[in-house]
């Protein structure tokens, strides 16, 4: 009866420390690795967090992928997946749907203008978490002209 007892409790173990890992509730990491890519603007990390990255914005994926966002989602996922990401919070913590708001960062890459840059996203103010939003800005103007990304002729 013992040994069956151990047997089922080094199944449950590990599914409960899964489980609390993703449904914790301590405050978000400022680092973490991501786990999962939503679309091109939007990412899962460790603890189950979902991450929204301020100060852009890309086409959909879903209900129907729209022009350039599976580009997007492609080029999100070579920047970040499974890579350890520094987060920067502006302002606001969280967003209406209870997604952290965060500028993201791999090394020195700051992703989200990244994405702006290759002509894969917009810069697009979202008060008031606009600290970059500037050089996003600036950095769509020159994908624009340069013809990158959804700005080809």
């Amino acid at each position: 009866m013992l040994a069956q007892m151990a047997r089922i409790a080094c199944l449950l173990v590990p599914t409960f420390t899964l489980l609390l890992a993703l449904f914790s509730c301590g405050p978000p990491p400022d680092t973490a690795r991501v786990i999962n890519i939503v679309d091109g603007d939007t990412i899962i990390i460790e603890g189950g967090y979902e991450v929204r990255y301020i100060g852009i914005d890309t086409r959909e994926t879903h209900p129907e992928a729209e022009i350039y966002s599976i580009r997007a989602l492609k080029l999100n996922r070579d920047l970040v997946e499974g890579k350890v990401v520094r987060l920067e919070k502006d302002v606001s913590d969280k967003d209406k749907y209870g997604r952290l708001l965060r500028y993201v960062y791999v090394d020195d890459l700051f992703v989200n203008a990244e994405l702006v840059r290759q002509g894969l996203a917009w810069a697009k103010a979202y008060p008031p978490d606009t600290k970059y939003q500037e050089y996003l800005t600036q950095l769509e103007n020159e994908a624009r002209e340069a013809g990158r990304g959804m700005w080809a002729k």
